[in-house]
């Protein structure tokens, strides 16, 4: 197998990773009836969005350090690490969320509560 050719499967990879944690996370909110939901299970799915979305930032973030790569490296590692970079990036992100988070999750579980009429 080619260099490209690993290149693109962890790519392919990286990329079915992120599309499995947005997929999860739509089936989530699809699939749960909010309008019976007890407050631990709102503001778990508040979580959850919080966690992609930080995620899908940090991400961006390191697309910028990753612009300085040297793109004519043949060291087939590189895609192997791409792929560790990703695991981490969304292991960070979850953590970030449940320790701190930016609020989004709190703000978006109060308005939640709202609509749905939740008290």
């Amino acid at each position: 197998m080619d260099v490209g050719g690993i290149s693109s499967y962890t790519d392919f990879l990286a990329g079915q990773s992120q599309n499995v944690a947005g997929t999860k996370l739509k089936d989530t909110i699809k699939s749960t009836d909010y309008t019976k939901a007890e407050d631990d299970e709102l503001l778990d799915a508040c979580k959850q969005f919080e966690a992609y979305f930080l995620e899908q930032v940090f991400k961006e973030m390191q697309k910028t350090v990753d612009a300085v790569k040297d793109e004519n490296s043949l060291d087939t590692s590189n895609s192997m690490i791409d792929y560790f970079q990703d695991m981490t990036i969304q292991s960070l992100a979850s953590t970030s969320t449940e320790l701190q988070g930016l609020g989004l999750a709190q703000t978006l579980y109060e308005q939640m509560k709202r609509n749905y009429g939740i008290e």
